[in-house]
């Protein structure tokens, strides 16, 4: 008997991860589907660039075990304090990425204070950025610019790696990340500030004014 009410499930907001996650929960398959559609190029990107070029052969394994954690999570799933669904989703693959370093022998432990020396970029800082006066193509040369700044990020530490990708190119607030990563603020604060500055050494950033040009 019609008693007038639909039995249609209702409409999802396919902008909220929340939702799509509680509707997969409970069994729908699409909704999913639309998590997997909605995060799946940036989480292989930060996985890849997290991995590194030593580990890049890893990253396949990395993305597929991060998406079957969110499968088995389903159930038990919620978000903390607030957080994301993405840095939740990402939080896993960091800890799945340093599960693989670890096992390749290529993470190195990482002391939060960063002691030791000044830190000394692989090669000669990049000398290629153009004089204010030069004319170069702008595509040609940030193009460029990407590629050196992704040889750079190679050459962090993976702690430091991570909370810069999350930070910069996901947009993660830093108390976030510290929740997410378990560890003090502080401590993501400074891992944030020593890759910072190693990207910058790294860059070149540090060329004094006649090797950049002056503006008038």
């Amino acid at each position: 008997m019609n008693d007038g009410t639909s039995s249609h499930p209702p409409t999802i907001d396919a902008d909220d991860d929340v939702a799509l996650m509680a509707a997969f929960a409970a069994g729908d398959v699409q909704a999913f589907e639309r998590l997997y559609q909605r995060h799946e190029a940036a989480l292989y990107r930060f996985v890849r660039r997290l991995l590194g070029r030593t580990a890049a052969a890893q990253a396949d394994e990395v993305f597929q075990d991060t998406w079957m954690r969110v499968l088995q999570s389903r159930a038990r799933y919620s978000p903390r304090n607030g957080a994301q669904f993405r840095t939740w989703l990402f939080t896993l693959a960091h800890h799945r990425a340093i599960d693989v370093l670890r096992r390749g022998g290529r993470e190195q432990p990482l002391v939060d204070d960063d002691p030791g020396g000044p830190f000394e970029p692989a090669g000669a800082p990049w000398q290629q950025w153009p004089r204010a006066d030069e004319t170069i193509d702008n595509l040609v040369f940030w193009r460029r610019a990407g590629v050196r700044l992704l040889d750079c990020l190679e050459q962090l530490p993976t702690l430091q790696r991570a909370t810069f990708l999350l930070h910069h190119e996901d947009g993660v607030a830093l108390a976030e990340i510290a929740q997410s990563l378990d560890v003090g603020f502080e401590t993501a604060k400074s891992r944030l500030r020593y890759a910072m500055a190693k990207l910058r050494t790294c860059m070149g950033a540090y060329l004094d004014a006649a090797n950049l040009g002056t503006r008038p």
